[in-house]
């Protein structure tokens, strides 16, 4: 790891070639999205893996910005309420998106433009925000990223 990260409350994908920080107080479904975008991924022959569940080390690294695994609980997602299960995993990866699961019944019907998610002393990421429930939750972050892009 690098000496200037820092620990941060997320879980962190990759994506084919993007990488997610999903972000958000306890319980607010950052893994249980995590989840279901690589399980869709991967039912599609699309490349999909965990960088970090609950807890990730962000750092600047050529001005990108990068989550690396915490070594503890790399490989590993809790899944509220049932138990740790195995992911897929990586030791780090660039994250070009920070991602907010919303309640779709009690949100708002648009965020602000150009949203960012900011981390003091390390920079900020464009924010999606991800309604949740939903059965598309790939679908829908891929269209969000991609309007966004």
């Amino acid at each position: 790891m690098t000496t200037n990260a820092r620990n941060l409350h997320a879980t962190a994908i990759v994506i084919g070639t993007k990488g997610f920080l999903f972000i958000g107080p306890s319980g607010s479904g950052k893994t249980e999205s995590a989840l279901a975008c690589a399980a869709q991924a991967q039912s599609r022959a699309i490349f999909a893996a965990f960088v970090g569940d609950d807890q990730v080390m962000i750092s600047v690294r050529s001005g990108r910005v990068v989550a690396e695994a915490i070594d503890t609980i790399a490989g590993r997602a809790e899944v509220r309420g049932a138990e740790i299960v195995d992911v897929p995993a990586i030791s780090a990866a660039v994250m070009d998106y920070a991602v907010q699961p919303v309640d779709a019944r009690n949100s708002d019907r648009l965020p602000p433009e150009n949203e960012q998610f900011h981390m003091e002393g390390i920079g900020s990421l464009p924010l999606l925000r991800l309604p949740q429930p939903s059965a598309e939750t790939l679908d829908i972050l891929l269209r969000i990223a991609a309007a966004r892009a």
